[in-house]
């Protein structure tokens, strides 16, 4: 088993040597455009969000793959999918207007968590407050936040398990995940509406959350489309 890992990485070490990446032998324009062709095919083919750090691998190295993806998303205004970034990374996704023929023609959405109103309200405060642990979420609600829930947020993947609490007994904490990410249609945690501001505006406060006034952009269903346009690959 380690030989043939072995193997398959010289194999993979030697095929990326070959791989030409510059591209000089084009016009600047055929070159830009062969890159492009390049970062839209790596993304169009994979299942999750694809990083910086892979597109990285199929263009020169002075290219700019911000440049790259702004040109990509102006070839495709008007089409019914976007390059979206989400989850630390690039996506293919559908433009929200398109939800309800999706939804027509095929039901919704595989990726759809359904949570409860409470659930949608802890994850909330997990997002906000993270690391946490079960005992300060229920603090804060004032009843206890029972274990079925968390595994319930836990098995959709939205959260895993953060560092130990130095408090008495280290309980765990808990964080979001990659996948709260993506159904949401977060880039990273810092496209969270700012909890501090929506306070200070009136807008958000401990009682609203127990109330179940959720801020606009973590409603369920609310991410940039309804799903990914990987199909044909």
């Amino acid at each position: 088993m380690a030989e043939r890992a072995a193997r398959k990485r010289k194999a993979d070490q030697e095929a990326a040597a070959l791989f030409d990446r510059e591209l000089d032998h084009l016009p600047p324009e055929a070159r830009w455009r062969a890159w492009m062709h390049r970062v839209e095919a790596v993304i169009f083919a994979a299942a999750e969000p694809v990083t910086r750090e892979t597109l990285a691998r199929v263009v020169g190295k002075g290219c700019s793959i911000d440049l790259l993806i702004d040109d990509i998303r102006e070839d495709l205004r008007g089409r019914p999918y976007d390059l979206v970034a989400v989850a630390g990374g690039w996506k293919h996704l559908t433009r929200p207007s398109y939800a309800d023929a999706i939804r027509a023609a095929v039901g919704a959405s595989e990726r759809a968590v359904d949570l409860s109103q409470l659930e949608m309200l802890v994850l909330m405060c997990i997002a906000y407050f993270q690391p946490i642990t079960r005992a300060e979420l229920s603090s804060f609600f004032g009843k206890e936040v029972s274990r079925d829930l968390i595994g319930h947020l836990r098995g959709a993947k939205l959260i895993a398990s953060g560092p130990r609490s130095p408090t008495p007994g280290a309980p765990y904490t808990y964080v979001t995940t990659k996948d709260f990410l993506l159904e949401f249609g977060f880039d990273t945690l810092r496209d969270l509406p700012d909890f501090e501001a929506l306070e200070d505006a009136g807008l958000l406060s401990k009682e609203k959350l127990l109330s179940g006034d959720i801020p606009v952009g973590l409603a369920a269903g609310e991410g940039e489309g309804e799903a990914g346009a990987e199909d044909g690959v």
